[in-house]
This record gives C-alpha cells, structure tokens and sequence, in this order.
C-alpha cells in the first residue's frame, strides 16, 4: 500500500488521474463483455438485440402550451396553433372565415 503522506500533491493528483483513467478503462472492458454476452445469448435463440445507451438520451421537457383557438360551435375544442390544424378549424377556414376570430382573449 502507497503511504501517502510521503507523496507531493502532484504526486497524489497524477495517482487520482491514473486512477480514474484505469477505473474508466476496466469499466468500459466489463461493458463491452457484457453486451457481446448478451448479443450471443441473443443470437443463440435467433433473436437480435438494439441496446439503447439509457444516460445518452436527451429529454426534452416541455410545458403545456396554453391553447389559442376556440371552436365556436364546441367550447371544449381548443387549439393551440401548434402543428396541423384540427378538422373544425380547417373546415372553418375553407368555409373562408379569418382564423383571428376564433383567439381566446
């Protein structure tokens, strides 16, 4: 075992960093053996595997968007103005009304 009151502190943060490096090293070795276990076991039951990296994925948290439109004929219809148009409102507009005058206010 080192003793590390004998050491300088570059000494003991190079030791960290060789640490760290082989740590990283023997973690990412483990890994690879597992997931070439896994795809084996896989393939000796004819299945294929996808593995998805579960800490890479991103999400994107959005909030509700608080709707704009109100459908005149239906009140509980509403739109936000985000994306495709729904049916009321599209039947609306090609019946050649202004989309301004269905804005909640």
């Amino acid at each position: 075992m080192t003793d590390f009151n004998n050491l300088s502190e570059t000494e003991i943060q190079a030791l960290i960093d060789n640490a760290e490096k082989a740590l990283k090293e023997k973690q990412s070795s483990k890994r690879k053996e597992v997931v070439a276990k896994i795809k084996e076991l896989a393939a000796s039951i004819g299945v294929t595997v996808e593995l998805v990296e579960g800490d890479k994925k991103v999400e994107r948290k959005t909030g509700k968007v608080a709707a704009k439109y109100r459908n005149p004929a239906d009140a509980s219809q509403t739109w936000t103005g985000r994306g495709l148009a729904p049916k009321w409102m599209q039947d609306l507009l090609a019946a050649g009304r202004n989309k301004s005058e269905f804005e909640i206010k």
